[in-house]
Formats: structure tokens, C-alpha cells, sequence
């Protein structure tokens, strides 16, 4: 696999997707298992296969920690694992901790994930063309990582730490507790930093634009652009004729008759 991806690399963009939380593989993603493992990791796979897709881009990594623990299955500790797109696959990097450990435990150890993320890249026969990093943590190592190597910034934040803090407080939730349970401040650092530096940042909306990041010092609404969520229409399409979608009409009606009966 590697030696394929690397004679390939020549003939088209080697595009770097960082997400370094959640539990993230090609099949079966166990989403809802945790906060962490989510619509992020849906996205992030999606994203590495339709981009692999594309004419002029030959590979894609999709970078994320290595997870090595007996309470989880043992596809989360291969080094490499190929996606269902020909050119793209999943690399994890060592960081921390062997067993998972939710993302907000993960700051201490994200250096580390950068040394050796920058050690993987070095020791490829070519360097990628772009990084694009996901959410903040992946934002951090990113940021480090295109000021050493030169290699373009993309970030997508997925959900925002001034955004998320000052609705947390308007729920009643004390600001030492939001910093205690969240790592707040080290995240909203690494936001900062991250929009910086970016040479672009992907939204999914314009509300994400003018109302969450506007709440940063370093907003530059005229470096960000909005790529909505797409749909895969192989899964999701109208009924066809004589087609009697019951099975989602009888989840639907579980949902309308709990607001009727509340």
C-alpha cells in the first residue's frame, strides 16, 4: 500500500487531514460511543475518501492518534489502515497515553504528537502539498508543523471554544468549572493560534462566520469560506414510486407522539 501511494504521489496533490480525538476508522464507526466520537469522525472519512476521488489529488492521509487498549477493538492501534477510496488511508501517530483518553486530557501530549507526525512526514519520500487540521487540538499541531516545514495551512473547527464557553455559562455553569471540566483556556489558545496562521478556514455556514468567529482576536472573515456538508445520495434519496418509507415514518411518529404526550 504505501509503496503504491508513494509512486502515485507525483502525479496529483498529497493532501495531509488531521483529527487527532475520537476513535476513528474506515468501517463501522461507533459513533455515539462518546463526546469524542462523533459527527467529526464521520465527517473527516468522508471527507479523506471524496477527496481521493478527485482528479489532481493522488493521496490522502488522514492523520489521527493510535490508540492501543483491551477495551476497544484492535483496528484502532493499526499503524495504517487503507480507505474505500484507491490513494487514501488512515495513518495513526503514537501520542501519550497507549489506552484512549478523551480530548480534553490530550493537550499535554500534543507536542509529542507533533514531533512525531513531523518525523512520519520526513521520513515519506515527498512532504504533503497541504495540511488541513480539524478541530483545535489538530489546529495546534498543525500550526507547529506548517511553521517548520513551510507546507500550507487549511483548519476546520467543527465547534468553537468562545462559543461553546459563553454558552455554557449562560446555562449556569460556573467559569471554573467550564476551565476544570473542559480545558477551556488551552483550547481557545490554540483556536487563536490556529486562525492566525491559517491560509484558509472552511465553515459549514455563514452563521459560523459572523457569529463564532467574530468572538476572536484574530477573526479575518475575508480568509474563510463556507463549503456546506454534503449528502450521499447512494444512501439518502426520495421514495421511489410504490416505495413505502415505513420504517422511517414509524420513527418519526415515536418522536411526535413524546411532544404530544409531554
Amino acid at each position: 500500500m504505501q509503496q503504491n501511494l508513494n509512486n502515485s504521489a507525483a502525479d496529483g496533490l498529497y493532501i495531509a487531514l488531521i483529527s487527532i480525538h475520537g476513535l476513528i476508522r474506515g468501517r463501522d464507526l461507533e459513533l455515539g460511543r462518546d463526546a469524542d466520537t462523533g459527527g467529526q469522525t464521520k465527517y473527516v472519512v468522508d471527507l479523506a475518501n471524496a477527496l481521493a476521488r478527485q482528479p489532481g489529488i493522488s493521496r490522502v492521509d488522514l492523520i489521527t492518534r493510535r490508540v492501543i487498549d483491551e477495551r476497544l477493538d484492535s483496528s484502532y492501534s493499526e499503524e495504517r489502515e487503507p480507505l474505500e477510496a484507491a490513494g487514501a488511508q488512515i495513518i495513526r501517530i503514537d501520542c501519550g497515553p497507549k489506552q484512549y483518553v478523551a480530548k480534553e486530557k490530550l493537550w499535554e501530549h500534543l507536542d509529542a504528537f507533533s514531533d512525531n507526525l513531523l518525523r512520519f512526514f520526513q521520513q515519506q519520500q515527498r512532504m504533503p502539498d497541504l495540511l488541513h487540521s480539524h478541530y483545535a487540538d489538530a489546529g495546534y499541531v498543525a500550526t507547529q508543523i506548517s511553521h517548520i516545514s513551510g507546507m500550507p495551512l487549511v483548519h476546520t473547527g467543527h465547534s468553537l471554544g468562545r462559543d461553546k464557553r459563553k454558552r455554557l455559562m449562560a446555562s449556569g455553569m460556573p467559569s471554573f468549572e467550564v476551565e476544570q471540566k473542559y480545558n477551556m483556556q488551552r483550547r481557545i489558545e490554540a483556536e487563536e493560534q490556529v486562525l492566525a496562521n491559517a491560509n484558509l478556514v472552511i465553515t459549514s455556514t455563514r452563521q459560523e462566520i459572523e457569529s463564532q468567529y467574530e468572538l476572536y482576536d484574530y477573526y479575518c472573515p475575508e480568509s474563510m469560506r463556507v463549503i456546506p456538508p454534503g449528502t450521499d445520495l447512494s444512501q439518502f434519496h426520495p421514495p421511489q414510486l410504490g416505495e413505502a418509507p415505513t420504517q422511517i415514518a414509524s420513527a418519526i411518529r415515536r418522536f411526535w407522539m413524546s411532544q404530544i404526550n409531554r
